[in-house]
């Protein structure tokens, strides 16, 4: 295949096609035709005081060890508490966790005052008791930075469900639930 065709199909590359420097505008309106699951991180920090943001970016990492990744802002009061503490909650969001999404989202003196909330079991990190369909609790393994952000992976230890409600989605700027399943729905595969 020479250098002048492209992909499968062996057409010409065209102009348009050309890789161009992206701006931030361009990415987020890449990012957010993706929609993706809304989550709350939450810890504590060296004082005992719970922190937390709305978080789009969580993604599973591998079963041996469970764990899973969220990339937070290195500006964050939360990933700086959450690097002290080495413990953090993952929040899943059910539909009608969307008050906890906007008020994790933005910058308020105490953001646990708007929700209702609990210390987890094993390492006292809130626990969104009334906005999460699942929580998984962790511990920190590993920090990786990365532009602007920074990609924690943590093991999870422990996990909570509220399996009947459905998950928050957002994508193009707006929130949206799961759909149902229709009554005569299978299995992946079945």
């Amino acid at each position: 295949m020479s250098s002048t065709t492209s992909g499968h199909h062996g057409q010409s590359e065209r102009a348009d096609t050309v890789p161009r420097e992206v701006d931030a505008d361009s990415f987020r309106a890449l990012m957010s035709g993706h929609p993706s699951g809304v989550a709350v991180v939450t810890t504590i920090d060296a004082r005992g005081v719970p922190r937390g943001l709305t978080c789009t970016s969580v993604c599973s990492v591998g079963l041996e060890p469970p764990s899973l990744l969220v990339c937070l802002d290195n500006r964050s009061g939360t990933l700086r508490a959450l690097s002290e503490s080495g413990v953090f909650a993952v929040n899943l969001l059910h539909t009608r966790g969307r008050g906890a999404a906007q008020t994790f989202a933005t910058a308020g003196p105490d953001r646990f005052s708007e929700v209702a909330w609990e210390p987890t079991e094993r390492h006292a990190v809130p626990r969104l008791t009334d906005d999460a369909r699942a929580v998984a609790e962790c511990r920190v393994l590993h920090t990786l930075p990365a532009g602007d952000h920074t990609v924690v992976v943590g093991a999870v230890e422990d996990v909570v469900f509220r399996p009947r409600a459905r998950p928050l989605l957002y994508g193009e700027r707006r929130y949206a639930g799961w759909p149902r399943p229709p009554e005569d729905s299978g299995t992946v595969g079945g």
